[in-house]
């Protein structure tokens, strides 16, 4: 959590400095611009320095004490970017699940290159039916109060047909342990199973597993997606991360390939996915 939420601390800091630079420019102190801005000279150290993130409105009135209401709109589109970087649970499903399904539809259909790598349950564009249904309605029991779990599965396996496109190019990566942690009964892990060895048999796709061993050169990380090279996705415990600096890009690209070469693939992954399956009988 705390790799990941220094690329949001970082955005604040962007926009803290631009503001700053601001006030510079403007030839104004910090107590002059918080006179000027009718405000108490500590919010304006907090602002500057990042402690606080500012509303619309404080950067509005801090242009316009500046005399640079022109650099407003450009501020705020800033702030909401920064906004939409850490979206919390609460936040995004407090109207139900389908309607956060529904949200990443866009960014599935514009990529191309899609990697994603999970240390505990089978990635979403490869479930089954009966194992979404499973997914989704732990979670919903766990912090949802809407049920429409029956509408956020429907929307969950319509995005699959992006599978469909032999254009788009698909690698998977999955821990070992994946195979054996289903949420529901043995049968629809099963069923999971059976589906995850025919969809890896599709030449745009790749699964690869990384078996469970002594003294793996990597540990597992969270769990995350990739989009092309423009975005990463990372679900954490509290919330959804959406990453798109090139650098943080890039080191979740590079953690990827350290994973992919130490899964196996082929026939070597068929086996361990059907020992799996045989552990269920």
């Amino acid at each position: 959590m705390a790799a990941s939420s220094s690329s949001v601390q970082a955005a604040r800091q962007a926009l803290a400095d631009r503001l700053r630079e601001l006030c510079r420019d403007a030839g104004l102190e910090g107590k002059q611009l918080a006179a000027l801005c009718g405000w108490h000279p500590s919010k304006v150290s907090r602002i500057s320095t990042a402690k606080t993130t500012p509303s619309a409105d404080d950067i509005q009135t801090w242009c316009r004490a500046c005399g640079r209401e022109d650099q407003t709109a450009d501020l705020v589109a800033s702030l909401r970017a920064v906004e939409g970087m850490w979206v919390q649970w609460h936040r995004m499903e407090r109207t139900g699940l389908r309607r956060a399904q529904e949200s990443v539809l866009p960014l599935y259909e514009r990529t191309t290159r899609f990697r994603a790598y999970s240390p505990n349950f089978v990635p979403g564009l490869v479930q089954t039916f009966g194992y979404t249904e499973a997914v989704l309605r732990a979670v919903q029991r766990r912090r949802v109060a809407v049920d429409d779990v029956a509408d956020a599965v429907a929307v969950r396996m319509d995005r699959q047909r992006v599978l469909d496109d032999g254009h788009r190019r698909f690698a998977f990566l999955l821990e070992e342990s994946v195979l054996s942690n289903g949420l529901g009964d043995a049968d629809t892990q099963a069923e999971q199973l059976d589906h995850l060895m025919t969809v890896g048999a599709l030449p745009n796709v790749s699964v690869g597993v990384i078996p469970a061993r002594v003294g793996r050169s990597r540990m597992p990380v969270e769990g995350f997606w990739i989009y092309d090279t423009a975005q990463v996705n990372v679900e954490l415990v509290s919330g959804y991360l959406t990453l798109t600096q090139p650098s943080e890009v890039k080191a979740y690209a590079d953690a990827f390939a350290m994973l992919a070469d130490m899964a196996v693939y082929g026939a070597k992954a068929r086996a361990l996915i059907r020992a799996a399956m045989d552990s269920l009988r």
